[in-house]
């Protein structure tokens, strides 16, 4: 008898000791629509909430968080911060890259949104909650672009070049190493911005610029159906609370997204992150859905390893307290094709491949954006090495005014900087001009690029040229012979002819023989010194610049020329000259030169042009 009530008692405290030592059941999964808010007035320290955010897959797991207490004016007058320190998972990932706008719950009520950090060396999860009345504010204050908005343009560039390298890696590091210790606080949680297609060498080169941005440029995935410009289907049951959103810069074979988890989300309009993106205020960006496959724990940098999935609308605000989007909305997009061909000493293509990807409009990274997938769509082709030449042509399709042809020939020169980055730094700045403009936003439809890359590098400087005689007479046709000489090769001969103009007055005169550079230079300067320049010229003055891969032929003679805008004026008259100089205003700057260049004939090559050369002659 005794051992059989010894035996119920064991039986019962067993019973006691797994009931103690269950987990308290989870809190249902917050939903999308209105709810209670929790403001940070109400705030004491002690206070325990759960946190939402996604670990693996596309479910949020409920973490819980302590309220440490509330951090006043951290963010400045009147915007506090909420310190937590969180529990569950979030104790061996720590906070995470990608955790930003992780929504946290207290009794039922949305406190805010985990959205820094306080170190990432220590060994308690300890985050700062942005508060959602904070977040609620997004749309109160003005529409204009905030002063600190993190963009390409403010970082420093390398040989005139917007283009991340090395050596700018070195500098900053040296900078960095040479500053002053700075006390830890807390810091917005970094945004994993996920390329995927990318080779390794194109995060090296541009992983620099994004880290001083405030961004994590990480290997990461994304869906076929990102490639899609609108939302796709089942995008009304999207985004709800603690779900994965991302906000997308490049799509299709290649894409950009940044990582972050949605705060609130009120049936159409989502809040997220609790720190800025780039801080570029309004804003029209592509917005999707993401899947996190892990979080790498690391005491240095934990980061969720995630992939974007679908566009499901669109982001229209990045402010200091987050970011804001539509659900349903369609954000414009550039469509780009690239067809990369590599060409055998026979010129026959050996192989080939072509990308589709789409580009986000945003006057300050577009021309980032074009740059970098220009970069990524050579990169990784080894052949030929240093010795490669790259051929580029290509074509931007504008909407309400004429396309743009561009056309120019890359390879390795003297400068520290490898041919594809030159290359992919020149097809960017094209682009920098045209959303650079003052007076208008371009709207481009297509961007269409075909790149050869051909062996051997070709480059060839004009050595000296040649004419029968040096007497010539208006209207007559010259025999012109040239000679330039190529690297590591064989000195190569030109024979053509120039038409003398029958305007060309009597008297001493010269040909000029020249690369595009020289003829270039001039009109690039008039065109630069009008801060007004409406776009229409912008695009003409893009479609003059003559192609390095052709020699060009002009005739020179010493009366006045003034460049304006996107006009060359040669040969005017000192009367005409007086009037318009008297005319012009404080914006539009007239550029003068004391000779008048004609240009006569432009001469292909299969190799890059360089120098100039001048013969003399008389106008009998």
């Amino acid at each position: 008898m005794r051992s059989i009530l010894l035996a119920g008692a064991v039986s019962f405290a067993s019973v006691l000791v797994t009931f103690a030592s269950a987990d308290p059941p989870a809190p249902p999964r917050p939903q999308s629509g209105p709810v209670e808010i929790l403001r940070s007035s109400e705030i004491k320290p002690g206070m325990r909430g759960v946190a939402w955010t996604v670990f693996a897959g596309s479910q949020p797991e409920p973490v819980p968080v302590e309220i440490i207490g509330l951090w006043k004016n951290a963010w400045g007058p009147k915007q506090d911060v909420i310190l937590g320190k969180l529990g569950g998972k979030a104790k061996s990932t720590n906070v995470a890259a990608g955790m930003s706008g992780s929504p946290v719950y207290i009794d039922g009520k949305l406190a805010g949104a985990i959205a820094l950090r306080l170190s990432m060396f220590s060994p308690d999860a300890i985050c700062g909650i942005t508060p959602i009345e904070l977040m609620l504010e997004i749309n109160d204050f003005d529409a204009t672009r905030p002063a600190g908005a993190r963009t390409p343009d403010k970082l420093p560039d390398r040989a005139g070049l917007n283009v991340p390298a090395e050596l700018l890696a070195q500098t900053v590091s040296a900078g960095a190493q040479n500053a002053p210790p700075v006390e830890t606080t807390m810091v917005p949680i970094e945004t994993p911005l996920l390329f995927a297609g990318f080779h390794e060498d194109v995060l090296r080169e541009f992983g620099p610029l994004f880290q001083q941005l405030g961004l994590k440029a990480v290997q990461g995935g994304a869906s076929g159906a990102l490639a899609s410009a609108g939302p796709a289907p089942g995008w009304r049951n999207s985004l709800a609370p603690g779900d994965v959103v991302a906000g997308v810069l490049v799509s299709g074979d290649m894409s950009v997204t940044g990582l972050g988890t949605v705060t609130y989300n009120d049936g159409k309009r989502v809040l997220a992150f609790g720190h800025p993106f780039f801080n570029l205020g309004p804003l029209n960006l592509p917005m999707s859905k993401g899947e996190v496959l892990m979080v790498l724990s690391s005491a240095y940098s934990p980061t969720k390893i995630a992939n974007a999935t679908e566009i499901v609308g669109a982001l229209h605000q990045d402010r200091h307290s987050g970011i804001m989007g539509v659900l349903g909305q369609t954000a414009p997009t550039i469509p780009v094709s690239v067809r990369v061909r590599s060409f055998d000493d026979d010129n026959v293509i050996r192989k080939e491949k072509t990308l589709h990807f789409r580009v986000a409009v945003e006057q300050k990274w577009t021309p980032t954006l074009m740059m970098f997938t220009l970069y990524n769509s050579i990169s990784g082709l080894n052949d030929f090495a240093e010795e490669a030449t790259y051929r580029l042509s290509g074509k931007v399709e504008m909407d309400g005014m004429p396309n743009i042809s561009l056309n120019t020939m890359q390879a390795q020169s003297e400068m520290p900087i490898p041919a594809p980055l030159l290359l992919a730094g020149w097809w960017g700045d094209k682009f920098g001009r045209l959303f650079s403009n003052a007076v208008k936003m371009p709207t481009l439809k297509a961007v269409n690029a075909t790149i050869d890359l051909l062996p051997r590098r070709r480059i060839a400087s004009i050595e000296r040229a040649w004419i029968a005689r040096n007497e010539v007479t208006p209207g007559e046709e010259i025999p012109v012979k040239v000679f330039l000489r190529p690297y590591r090769g064989e000195r190569v001969e030109k024979n053509f002819t120039l038409r003398v103009p029958v305007t060309l007055p009597k008297g001493e005169h010269r040909i000029l023989l020249s690369d595009a550079d020289t003829l270039n230079r001039t009109s690039l300067a008039a065109g630069t010194m009008n801060r007004y320049l409406e776009l229409p010229q912008t695009v003409a003055l893009i479609n003059q610049e003559r192609a390095n891969n052709k020699l060009y032929a002009a005739f020179v003679q010493a009366r006045p020329a003034v460049y304006s805008d996107d006009k060359a004026l040669p040969s005017l008259p000192a009367s005409v000259l007086n009037v318009m100089q008297n005319g012009r205003t404080s914006n539009r700057h007239l550029l003068t030169s004391a000779e008048s260049a004609v240009e006569q004939a432009a001469i292909p090559f299969d190799f890059i042009v360089s120098g100039s050369y001048t013969l003399r002659i008389t106008v009998k």
